[in-house]
């Protein structure tokens, strides 16, 4: 018999693992969340799935089918996913992101703990310090919903860096906070003092066991000879070990510390130099998706309806109020004074759903509630936490095009390869219409320079795939080599054309002679020399022209947009001229390849590309009458 039972677990588990990389790759097909595949498929494989609903198939995983082990399995799942998270918080991205997303991870998360707390104290009328512990799980978003959002949604940076950043901030500190809550659950803690006493003790073990734990590695991969030949593997499986030693020694010495330790081993362990940490890395994350698949698919297939229905009418109340109400309110809150635009505030506060985190961490509450006679807060904490999931994936994560192109938040993303003086001034003319723009700089000081000014810069060398990659050139539509150095841009121009395909690539010839290499490419290029004589030239030939140019972006402004308003099809120019702005005319029309001044009898035709001139504030309204709904 026990021969059997170990052979039918090997099977499910087995089963669970192919399905969850199964649910991965139907993920990164369709370009939504893996979650959603994951909950399906465990629902399916459980008691509400098809041994339900289809008379003589049994449930492939019952609340028996791992016995007393479901409790530690799902633990040291949580610390590898919590090391993987903390791992990827970069402590200088955090200096330099946005001040909006350091106030989501602490104005923000405290707005989400108390908020959410307090409806689900009110609405189900439970005791606070359990409303508590659902509201510090409900905090976390997590990096395993956003990202795979993020890479569907090409949103601006600013507002990448910040979901980002709340996402694996939050996981980590909602994991922690929820482990303090719950022991004070536990525990009977009898007022806030005990409370703060328990937070610091669980706290206090769980880092020093993690700074122990990271120094040893660190020592270890740093001044240890891993062998020459097997180096990188010994270096991955170290890691991967410490992360789990962290995880269990903690817990000894205290129990639920252990998040803590791996938290902090992962946080000090990204922000030193590891060698080979670019496998380490890629290493981890493979674990983590194989777990994180394992773990969601075998919680989603222990989930029983009757708790959700149990919860009933409070429950959509509850999860009403954290989308719509309390999510949207820390997000404005958050944002106040960033150059958020308020159709990126919208999004972004009807783009966070819940994952893994709070899931697995109910869970594993649940499980040791249950074991010491508290059913009843055990059956809220996961019903309430899986209800909110569930909507929030299934609606803010499938949904997540669809809610940016309503609102339409997906710029045109710019990459500029070159941060000096050229390229800042094209950043700054186009960011202020509304662009996405990322500079690519290597160099130290013109990288400070750059980040000064309020830019996204990359830091890296723009002739290398991999940092065009991660800089974003598999969804920039326009790349711009703008480099003092011919060659680079050259190089930079090749690639972007043979890796990456945007629809044009401009390219900055330092040298004229350079210049038909360029075109010869393909590549639309500016010759530096050509364009400073051509600029003085217009200064003596056509001074007020050239004085006008020269105010461009702040007072006048030409501007070129498509014809797509309905309103303004078939129509002739000295029609639509009355309905134009004060101070605005159009000056040339591009049809079929063709550029023309237009007459007074022109007919614009849909898809007409129109040069708009005038002043700055006419232009945009223009722009907005000729394009509906265009960014400006």
């Amino acid at each position: 018999m026990a021969a059997q039972g170990g052979a039918d677990l090997i099977a499910i588990v087995a089963a669970i693992i192919g399905i969850g990389v199964v649910a991965q790759l139907l993920a990164d097909r369709f370009r939504v969340p893996s979650i959603i595949f994951l909950i399906s498929a465990g629902i399916l494989l459980g008691p509400e799935g098809i041994g339900r609903w289809v008379p003589g198939v049994d449930p492939l995983v019952t609340p028996n089918s791992f016995g007393n082990a479901l409790s530690a399995i799902v633990g040291l799942s949580v610390a590898i996913i919590v090391f993987e998270g903390a791992f990827h918080l970069r402590l200088d991205k955090l200096r330099k992101a946005p001040s909006a997303a350091l106030r989501l991870v602490t104005v923000g998360a405290l707005i989400a703990l108390g908020g959410t707390a307090a409806v689900v104290h009110y609405a189900l009328g439970v005791d606070w310090l359990v409303s508590l512990l659902i509201g510090a799980l409900l905090v976390a978003t997590g990096p395993t919903v956003i990202t795979p959002i993020l890479e569907v949604v090409p949103v601006r940076s600013r507002v990448a860096v910040a979901l980002e950043t709340e996402g694996i901030v939050n996981d980590v500190t909602a994991a922690i906070l929820a482990v303090v809550i719950f022991e004070a659950i536990v525990a009977e803690v009898a007022g806030p003092g005990e409370l703060f006493v328990l937070f610091f003790e669980r706290l206090g073990i769980g880092v020093l066991v993690g700074i122990i734990v990271a120094a040893v590695i660190y020592y270890l991969l740093t001044h240890v000879d891993m062998s020459p030949g097997n180096a990188p593997q010994h270096a991955r499986l170290l890691v991967l070990a410490g992360a789990l030693v962290a995880y269990g020694a903690a817990d000894v010495l205290a129990i639920e510390s252990g998040i803590a330790a791996v938290a902090t081993a992962g946080v000090l362990l990204g922000n030193v130099d590891l060698p080979y940490e670019g496998e380490i890395s890629a290493f981890k994350g493979d674990v983590t998706l194989v777990v994180l698949s394992f773990v969601f698919i075998a919680l989603a297939a222990l989930l029983e309806f009757e708790n959700l229905r149990r919860i009933g009418l409070p429950g959509l109340v509850i999860v009403v109020a954290v989308a719509l109400v309390i999510r949207p309110a820390l997000v404005w809150l958050s944002t106040i004074g960033d150059r958020f635009t308020r159709e990126e505030r919208l999004f972004m506060s009807f783009v966070g759903p819940r994952g893994i985190i709070p899931a697995s961490v109910a869970t594993l509450f649940a499980i040791q509630l249950r074991a010491q006679g508290l059913s009843g807060p055990a059956d809220v904490l996961v019903g309430t936490v899986f209800l909110v999931i569930l909507v929030t994936v299934v609606f803010e994560g499938g949904l997540a095009r669809r809610i940016a192109e309503r609102l339409n938040v997906i710029p045109m993303r710019v990459l500029v390869i070159g941060g000096g003086q050229v390229g800042r001034a094209l950043a700054e003319r186009l960011e202020d219409r509304g662009e996405n723009v990322v500079l690519i700089e290597k160099d130290r000081e013109m990288l400070e320079l750059a980040r000064d000014g309020g830019f996204t810069v990359h830091h890296g060398d723009g002739t290398d795939t991999d940092v065009l990659r991660s800089a974003g050139a598999e969804n920039a539509k326009i790349v711009v080599a703008a480099t003092g150095n011919d060659d680079a841009n050259l190089l930079v121009a090749q690639l972007a054309s043979s890796k990456f395909g945007p629809e044009t690539i401009i390219a900055r010839a330092n040298n004229p002679d350079n210049v038909d290499a360029f075109e010869e490419l393909g590549v639309r290029t500016i010759s530096a020399a050509d364009a400073t004589a051509v600029a003085i030239d217009n200064y003596i030939e056509r001074p007020a022209l050239a004085n006008w140019m020269g105010e461009l972006g702040r007072n006048g402004d030409v501007q070129e947009i498509e014809i797509t308003a309905d309103g303004l099809v078939g129509r002739t120019i000295r029609d639509i001229g009355p309905e134009l702005p004060d101070g605005c005319l159009v000056a040339l029309v591009a049809r079929d390849g063709e550029i023309e001044v237009p007459e007074a009898d022109f007919t614009l035709q849909r898809g007409d590309r129109i040069t708009l001139l005038g002043r700055r504030d006419a232009v945009r309204k223009a722009m907005n009458l000729c394009h509906p709904g265009q960014r400006q």
